[in-house]
Parts: structure tokens; sequence; C-alpha cells
């Protein structure tokens, strides 16, 4: 029988198809449904419990308080005599200590998990970073390399300098050469006026009067 079942369900596969889906079966048994997410926390607050000094006090302060019953108390009172070692002790100690290994390991593993995440984003961030650094180096190059061809305060400082002397020498030039001939015309002019002024001063002869003839006078008869 238990080898005619998986023929008939291979059977039954390929008479109905891949594409069609399986039926659903019911479980005859219930799994207890547990939040993975808040039985890893569960397990992390207790790791990070049993790492602080509080847990070494209360422990402490249990097994020196079940040592002590269990040997000074009488005989009707004790729960876990010395006679028989401790066992209960001994076995609720081992208990603990299995428990709380594989607690332990879970909550390395969670912190493992994150501890990878966080990576992988540090990881990311930084290549971003890189990128953007190489972008950034980049584009300084080619800053500097186009402001070699800018002129600098200094460089336009320089030849403005320059412009101004050259200016200055054709100023100097040119009132060098412009000084004679305002002089020269000067000169001539002056003695042009002189000339004419003493063409003036010099007396014009009058024109002499004519001798008017006796003949040509009319005498009034009386």
């Amino acid at each position: 029988m238990a080898e005619r079942s998986p023929r008939r369900e291979r059977q039954r596969a390929e008479a109905v198809g891949l594409d069609t889906p399986r039926e659903a079966r019911r479980q005859l048994l219930v799994r207890p449904q547990v939040d993975p997410d808040a039985f890893g926390r569960a397990s992390e607050a207790f790791a990070r419990f049993m790492g602080t000094g509080r847990f070494l006090v209360y422990m402490t302060a249990f097994v020196a308080l079940w040592l002590a019953w269990n040997t000074f108390m009488p005989e009707q009172v004790q729960f876990d005599p010395r006679e028989l070692n401790y066992t209960l002790l001994t076995l609720i100690l081992s208990l603990q200590a299995s428990y709380a290994a594989p607690l332990i390991l879970l909550a390395q593993n969670r912190q493992a998990d994150r501890d990878r995440v966080l990576n992988e984003q540090d990881r990311a961030r930084d290549e971003r970073a890189l990128a953007d650094t190489e972008y950034l180096t980049r584009e300084v190059a080619a800053l500097r390399i186009a402001l070699r061809d800018v002129a600098t305060r200094d460089f336009v400082r320089s030849e403005l300098r320059s412009v101004l002397e050259e200016l200055r020498e054709e100023d100097a030039e040119r009132e060098g050469g412009e000084q004679p001939k305002r002089k020269g015309g000067k000169k001539r002019k002056r003695a042009g006026e002189g000339g004419s002024g003493a063409a003036s001063a010099q007396p014009v002869p009058e024109p002499a009067a004519e001798p008017v003839p006796e003949q040509a006078v009319d005498t009034p008869s009386s």
C-alpha cells in the first residue's frame, strides 16, 4: 500500500497537469503559530538580561538560598537534601544552561543579520560617496583646466598697467610734438599783427584839390 499511494499521486498529477493548482489538504495536527519576530525579541531580551550583573546577583542569591535551605533546615522540610548531592538544583541549572545557549545563539544570529544589513547599507552608502567624490574630482580637474585660459586678477592688473604706460608714453610724445608748432604759430601771428599795425599807423596822403577856372563861374546879372 505504501508503494501504491505514490504511484497513484503521480498518475493523478500527470492526469491533472502542472498548470492546475493542488488542492489544499487539511492537517490532522494543528501546529502552533509562533511569531518568529516576537520570539526573537524575547530571546534577545533574555540574552541581554543574562549578560548583566543583576542576573548574576539574582542567580547567586537563588543558589545560596537553595543550598542554605536544603542544608541547614530540618530533613522534613528539605526538598533537595544534601545526601542526594542537590540533584534537583543540578537538574535546574543544566536545564537553564541548555535553554540559555540556544537563546543566546538565536540572539547572536539576529544581531548578525542586522549587522549584515547595516554593512550592506554602509557599503552602498560608501559606493555612492565614492562615486560622488570621483565626480567632484573630475569637475574640479575640469575647472582647473578651464581656469588656465581665464585671466587672473594679477594678469589683468599687469595688462592694465602696461596699457596705461603705453597711453602715458603716447600722450608725452604728442605733447612734445605739438609744443614747437604752437610757438611758431604764435610768433607768426604776432608778426602779422605787428605789420598790419605799422601799416595802419602810416598817414594816408590826401588827394590835392583841383583849381576851379574863373570862366566857368557864372556871375549873376544885375
